[in-house]
């Protein structure tokens, strides 16, 4: 499966310069939040692919304008061809806004999901706004990322952890591609483009060792 990840910043490369023929070959696409709600429904006209998406802490404006075409994933598992996947949006509360959240509003949220987890016996990928606590964050408040992040990669070791928030342009500091445990972790900054291997998993249902 190849899945189109975005956050941040709109892509002129997707927007300004578009071309079909760059969606061609895509399955899914998933932003991690703030990003222009008309930039997400412009792709969503253009492809047959699920368009999921996140809140960034500046997306206050999705509850005038709510990207057309598209589904928003926030506290909630979605299941995209047997691929689960975790949205849950927003930032580390650093001034009054919809989508910033303490650690403690945080893990109430993660809370209200454990019988979802539980029933579908974990998830696939985790797709967040701000990154986990010490894994390509920011030190200062508004940048810092969440420690619940780290306790659902600890339980449920998860394929991907798809996050934006930290600007790869901000320094080099912030890294594309990071390792967790078992967890690949990339941070989706304007665009990247990456493979979820489905073969492995249908290949473990084969031998039942699910």
């Amino acid at each position: 499966m190849k899945i189109l990840a975005i956050a941040d910043e709109e892509s002129k490369y997707l927007w300004d310069y578009f071309e079909k023929s760059k969606l061609e070959g895509i399955d899914l696409i998933i932003s991690c939040g703030d990003l222009d709600p008309r930039y997400l429904s412009f792709l969503a006209t253009f492809t047959s692919a699920p368009v999921l998406y996140v809140h960034g802490n500046h997306d206050d404006k999705y509850e005038r304008i709510p990207p057309e075409g598209c589904i928003c994933i926030d506290d909630r598992i979605y299941v995209h061809e047997g691929v689960r996947i975790l949205g849950l949006g927003g930032s580390m509360r650093y001034k009054p806004g919809n989508y910033q959240f303490t650690e403690r509003e945080m893990k109430k949220r993660v809370r209200k999901l454990w019988p979802k987890l539980w029933f579908r016996g974990g998830f696939d990928i985790l797709v967040t706004h701000a990154p986990a606590y010490s894994l390509n964050d920011g030190r200062d408040l508004p940048h810092q990322g969440f420690k619940i992040f780290l306790k659902l990669l600890d339980k449920y070791r998860p394929k991907y952890f798809l996050h934006g928030h930290v600007h790869m342009s901000y320094g080099r500091n912030h890294k594309r591609y990071d390792k967790y445990q078992d967890t690949n972790i990339i941070n989706a900054y304007e665009r990247c483009i990456f493979e979820f291997d489905t073969e492995e998993d249908e290949k473990k249902e084969v031998l039942g060792q699910e």
